[in-house]
């Protein structure tokens, strides 16, 4: 079945600007909507819904960085009728609103996004990482919280820089609860992660002069592990490996130092 998902992907982004409905989706692999939902879920970890609002606003990242269209321009062009729906999913996936976003990776120059998990109110600066200290005990208000320690390993390829936060989707997108950044493969500590349901995300790009790391279109090396659950005062061991990112794995959508906008070929 992993081939009519596949099939699906490629409609997803070769026509995600289109109105695609689930019921679309299913006619275009010749199976019913509920089966394929179960198959399509059970590959990409994500609904088809989901999926497709990933690579629409993933597609806008790349024309807010590459033209000089309107937001109501690129709102239409990636498949909303209302640019304040538009706006409002973009904010809250990518971290920045779409101008907000424009303008950093202006500021920061042409060839660099803007920083990593940038906070709401940061505005044109990148957020503070996650502060160094116990893995767990009281946040702000007195609420105990929890932490995530594991082991960040590579299927073989280098990475000069990897980013690893906590988020509450199997999406990467909006602000992280915790993370962390590490130049090397090894252990990490994701300190201060409220109690609940989370999915830890890990994203890297190849170290120069590793083979394959030149050119615009290398995918970044990722991994995902979820849901988690971390409760009050426990910490939970966690391993994630990096591998290459593949067909089956959403768009990165949230504003991260280094990481250009994927190819949205699948």
């Amino acid at each position: 079945m992993e081939h009519l998902v596949r099939h699906a992907v490629t409609t997803i982004r070769e026509r995600f600007f289109e109105p695609l409905s689930l019921d679309d989706l299913a006619q275009s692999v010749r199976v019913s909507k509920y089966h394929f939902l179960r198959v399509f879920t059970r590959v990409t970890g994500v609904t088809p819904g989901r999926f497709l609002s990933a690579v629409r606003l993933h597609e806008a990242k790349r024309l807010l960085l590459s033209t000089s269209l309107t937001v109501a321009d690129i709102s239409a062009q990636v498949g909303y009728s209302s640019t304040g729906s538009f706006t409002r999913r973009f904010t809250e996936s990518v971290g920045l609103s779409p101008t907000q976003y424009r303008k950093l990776s202006l500021a920061c120059g042409p060839r660099t996004p803007p920083p990593a998990f940038p906070h709401p109110d940061s505005r044109l600066r990148p957020a503070a990482p996650a502060p160094a200290g116990p893995p767990a005990g009281p946040a702000a208000g007195g609420r105990r919280t929890g932490a995530v320690t594991g082991v960040l390993r590579t299927t073989g390829a280098a990475f000069s820089r990897a980013y690893v936060g906590v988020f509450d989707g199997a999406i990467l997108q909006g602000v992280p609860a915790s993370w962390s950044t590490t130049s090397a493969p090894g252990r990490f500590t994701l300190p201060r992660i409220p109690p609940g349901t989370w999915y830890i995300h890990a994203v890297a790009r190849s170290a120069p002069g590793t083979a394959g790391a030149a050119g615009a279109d290398v995918a970044p090396l990722t991994a995902t592990v979820g849901p988690v659950r971390v409760g009050a005062d426990t910490g939970r061991i966690r391993d994630i490996t990096l591998s290459p990112m593949d067909w089956t794995r959403p768009p990165i959508l949230f504003a991260l130092t280094g990481m250009d906008p994927q190819p949205t070929a699948a």
